[in-house]
């Protein structure tokens, strides 16, 4: 059984800054460097979307409207990923949630609403 547990949200003003984390909690879940770790947000009354996806090998890929905003990592070692948001906007608003896809990080992202996730997500809210 995995589970993540995803932090660090809240409310800042356009152009500032968030860093979410998650944790991945799992029961020898042996095989699961093998997987995209990523993000994906899904805004107020709206469809889901992929954000950001990280292999173990840290290989990257990114949704356009964040690309070049936003910066995902992952720490294998304490089994946690991180989105690091900066110059946020008001479209950004939405609840963030991690998840974990076995296939590469552009494959993460090429699912868009099919996406699901395992935690309670945090709500990131930029106002204008």
């Amino acid at each position: 059984q995995v589970q993540f547990l995803e932090s660090g949200g809240g409310s800042v003003q356009a152009g500032g800054s968030l860093r979410l984390s998650c944790t991945v909690s799992h029961n020898a879940w042996s095989s699961w460097r093998a997987y995209s770790l990523g993000w994906f947000r899904q805004p107020p009354g709206m469809e889901r979307e992929t954000v950001a996806a990280a292999d173990s090998d840290g290989s990257t890929a990114y949704a356009n409207s964040v690309e070049g905003r936003f910066t995902i990592s992952r720490d294998n070692a304490q089994e946690r990923l991180y989105l690091q948001m900066d110059g946020l906007k008001p479209e950004d608003t939405g609840t963030y949630y991690c998840a974990a896809v076995p296939a590469p990080p552009p494959t993460f992202l090429r699912l868009g609403n099919r996406i699901q996730g395992r935690g309670q997500g945090t709500l990131v809210t930029v106002s204008s």
